[in-house]
């Protein structure tokens, strides 16, 4: 250890953890663990240190404000039906809390600089984390912040942030075996971009699926969740020698985008390709035809993470939650499979 006066940093290093996990131990606040907590606090006493007043009571203050940061592309915003109704959830909470929403809207390249906006002079007590990816560098970056937060799902990465979660894995499975209750034996999925824990959950399910079901994987296409990534991939597998039958997609709206490339190619649903949707938006049941599609609560999904952060935000231990998991809502988009008619509408 380097003279002169012990600072956080040097009680960070010491105990190997970081200086917001040395602020949160302090401030008794959740997110680290015991055994995490009870080292941090005894290399303190070992090394002498004790924070400086006007500083612990900075840490503590409290701004009633809790911090959404969105970083995705403004096309894929305007697209997206989850955000509005995740925010309508926070919202709805925060009636009557006390609390206000504090939103970042933010170029994907510059997510980091949002947290660190929010962080700066203690404008929020704490953050939703939304799209959480399989390696998120946003954990270490909050813990860095000294920024509580909650999580919508589990990372893989080590996270000290309580998870609200909603398996996506039923749905997807119910949708397959529906299909292949069809008769349906080539089955594609069109998935979203690989970082997102929910897409690798959904991948997952639709692979496993199969599998148990003694099929080969159909084949895999990656979209954007955009209108355009979506028909560009249905595009895709179209034009295989071999097109599949059906396909699965991450969300409402690619598979409403397909939906319009099938009919571009001369292809009725369901009659020569069975499509499935994800999230059950408001346009699923009045396109043409009616979109089967994996339903969540995505409201009350918003409301779960919005009560656990203000938990956070007032000092109490806050767990995992689980919420309700996905259901497949059967309409009119998928029927059973007709190959030959299909591959006469190739010609």
């Amino acid at each position: 250890m380097r003279s002169g006066r012990v600072t956080i940093a040097d009680v960070a290093r010491a105990a190997g953890v970081s200086k917001g996990a040395v602020s949160f131990a302090l401030n008794e606040r959740p997110g680290v663990a015991v055994d995490t907590r009870e080292r941090i606090l005894k290399v303190a006493a070992d090394l002498g240190w004790t924070p400086s007043q006007p500083a612990r009571a900075l840490s503590t203050s409290r701004a009633h404000a809790l911090g959404l940061v969105m970083a995705r592309p403004p096309e894929i915003l305007a697209e997206d039906s989850f955000f509005p109704a995740f925010i309508a959830g926070i919202e709805a909470e925060l009636v009557g809390s006390g609390y206000a929403l504090v939103l970042q809207v933010v170029a994907p390249d510059r997510e980091h600089d949002g947290y660190r906006r929010l962080a700066r002079g203690g404008r929020v007590d704490g953050v939703l984390l939304t799209d959480v990816r399989v390696e998120d560098s946003r954990i270490p970056l909050l813990e860095s912040l000294s920024l509580a937060a909650v999580t919508l799902n589990r990372t893989h990465a080590d996270s000290p942030f309580p998870a609200i979660s909603v398996d996506d894995r039923p749905a997807v499975t119910a949708a397959v075996r529906h299909l292949i209750e069809l008769g349906h034996r080539d089955i594609a999925h069109v998935s979203g971009p690989e970082e997102y824990v929910h897409v690798v959950a959904r991948r997952t399910a639709w692979e496993q699926a199969l599998a148990a079901a003694g099929l080969a994987r159909g084949p895999l296409v990656q979209g954007s969740f955009s209108a355009r990534g979506g028909a560009s991939a249905t595009r895709r597998l179209l034009d295989r020698p071999e097109p599949p039958t059906a396909i699965v997609y991450a969300s409402d709206i690619m598979a409403i985008a397909g939906l319009a490339a099938a009919r571009e190619r001369g292809l009725e649903v369901p009659r020569d390709l069975s499509v499935i949707g994800f999230d059950d938006t408001p346009l699923a049941a009045h396109v043409h035809p009616a979109l089967t599609t994996a339903r969540t609560d995505v409201l009350g999904w918003g409301r779960a993470a919005t009560r656990a952060l203000m938990a956070l935000a007032s000092g109490r231990a806050q767990p995992d939650v689980e919420c309700p998991p996905a259901e497949l809502i059967l309409r009119d988009s998928t029927g059973p499979s007709n190959p030959q008619q299909q591959q006469g509408s190739q010609q």
